[in-house]
């Protein structure tokens, strides 16, 4: 019999075998596929605003399509005029200061993500990760060979990490630091004194820091993200911000995010990328570079549905007795504990995790919800509020009424 340890069984690679599917697209694609089937499952999963792409977008993009220019390959850096024009609407929106050739231009954010710990993490280097986070840190971390260090904080705190906590995490492995203001999937943004702390703390120690800015439009009640190398310019030499047209745009599904670092890193990642994937289909790159260089007026119109959703949401599900939901003030997701809900009875099941619990809400009261357990944090809901008012207050209505039933 053959050596079930040996290379030459494994059909998948344990590197890549080891990754854990998008719990967010998961759930996303199961609501999507009841949906089809005739359920009439509403859906708070997937992190994607609910308006089209602007139509000037979407207009430069039929006009690029046309463009022969277009047709062929292109720097696999990104077209030179849209990395100008990324430096420039940094400049404009944060206040970063940076020049062309410390932009990236990727297939999304998501890329972003992953080659910016891919160019400055080796194995066995340690990334102190904030809890809750989004899904795709730690399998990115992992990917390129680091080790995932969770710095949990939960409501007490807002979901702030401190520089307390950061620092009792530390270690002599200790390479970077993942910070998310505003937050996936909490909505928390850290008020700026406390990015200045964290920010000086870094540099104190030599840490390099990965800033996702992906949300940097959407705050409300007067709050604003505050941008960690603009805060402490110190800090530069060893940031890498990380940004997109996904949410301020609507543009999801074009697939155009960034990378801004040290120019010896971009020029890293830029090696990777150009065997990786090569240059961001040049249509969409034509379409972001009319978004980033146009106004941000209707980003400004979709924050104020999405505030009117955010206040909305928060209060609906203020009202379900076992919920507790602080309001969040960036992003679009609402991120109450559920745990005052676990090993109850609710139609003669008991879900002792969140990850039951939203299997019975999804089952029962035909509402699908990410479990905190995919965020790090067990014992959490993740509600998107990016989808119709109609639906976000049926969909909470439904789940309130099965959760009553808790004994």
């Amino acid at each position: 019999m053959a050596d079930s340890s040996a290379p030459t069984s494994r059909r998948v690679s344990a590197r890549i075998g080891g990754i854990a599917e998008s719990a967010t697209l998961a759930v996303d694609a199961k609501a999507k596929a009841l949906k089809a089937a005739g359920r009439p499952v509403i859906g708070f999963g997937a992190g994607e605003p609910d308006f089209p792409t602007p139509p000037d977008i979407v207009a430069a993009a039929i006009e690029a399509a046309r463009d022969p220019r277009n047709h062929r390959y292109t720097p696999a850096a990104g077209l030179p005029d849209l990395r100008e024009a990324i430096a420039a609407k940094t400049r404009r929106d944060s206040g970063y200061s940076v020049v062309a050739n410390q932009v990236l231009v990727t297939n999304g954010g998501k890329q972003a993500v992953y080659q910016a710990f891919a160019t400055i993490v080796d194995p066995g280097d340690e990334v102190l990760l904030p809890a809750p986070y989004w899904t795709t840190y730690p399998e990115s971390i992992a990917l390129a060979g680091g080790v995932t260090v969770p710095v949990l904080t939960d409501e007490s705190s807002g979901y702030l990490a401190s520089v307390e906590q950061l620092e009792a995490a530390r270690t002599p492995r200790t390479k970077a630091l993942l910070f998310c203001s505003p937050s996936n999937p909490t909505g928390a943004v850290y008020p700026r004194e406390q990015v200045a702390a964290i920010g000086r703390w870094a540099v104190e120690h030599g840490i390099w820091v990965i800033t996702d800015e992906i949300y940097e439009h959407l705050t409300y009640d007067g709050v604003t993200a505050a941008s960690l190398p603009v805060v402490v310019p110190e800090l530069a030499d060893t940031c890498v911000v990380v940004n997109g047209v996904a949410k301020t745009y609507a543009m999801t599904g074009w697939r155009v995010g960034w990378m801004i670092s040290p120019v010896d890193v971009t020029k890293a990642a830029a090696n990777l990328q150009s065997h990786l994937s090569s240059n961001v289909a040049n249509v969409s790159q034509r379409a972001a570079l009319a978004a980033v260089s146009g106004p941000l007026d209707a980003a400004h119109e979709m924050r104020e549905a999405f505030d009117r959703r955010r206040r909305t949401i928060v209060k609906l599900l203020s009202e379900i007795p076992g919920i507790d939901v602080p309001t969040p003030q960036g992003a679009f997701y609402a991120y109450p504990s559920v745990r005052s809900l676990l090993g109850k009875e609710i139609r003669g099941t008991v879900a002792s995790t969140s990850v039951e619990l939203a299997a019975l809400v999804l089952e029962h009261a035909e509402v699908a919800v990410v479990p905190g357990e995919a965020f790090g944090t067990p014992g959490y809901f993740r509600l998107s509020y990016a989808l119709g008012d109609e639906d976000l207050a049926t969909g909470v209505a439904r789940m309130g009424d099965l959760l009553r039933e808790a004994r």
